[in-house]
């Protein structure tokens, strides 16, 4: 069995969209640092990838938990363009 934090998964799948669209750097030091972010500020969503049916319950809620991370993606995106690691 292999657990596993959905949401890190749905941040994954749209952030670079994300930053794009915010006019935020998209180097990897911006994107780990704008996914660490987000990630500490939306609920985990752990489920157990050997299970199909659990699998498909969360993929019918998909949709919400892609909106919730967007917006949470957009404020750390906020944090890191004002405050960022590099030059």
């Amino acid at each position: 069995m292999q657990l596993k934090n959905y949401m890190e998964e749905v941040v994954a799948s749209v952030i670079k969209r994300v930053l794009k669209d915010a006019n935020c750097c998209t180097c990897e030091k911006c994107i780990n640092d704008v996914t660490a972010i987000a990630l500490n500020n939306l609920p985990p969503r752990y489920i157990v990838t050997e299970e199909g049916e659990l699998y498909l319950k969360f993929r019918e809620i998909q949709q919400q938990y892609e909106v919730d991370a967007i917006a949470a993606i957009l404020r750390a995106a906020e944090i890191v363009k004002k405050n960022p690691r590099h030059a």
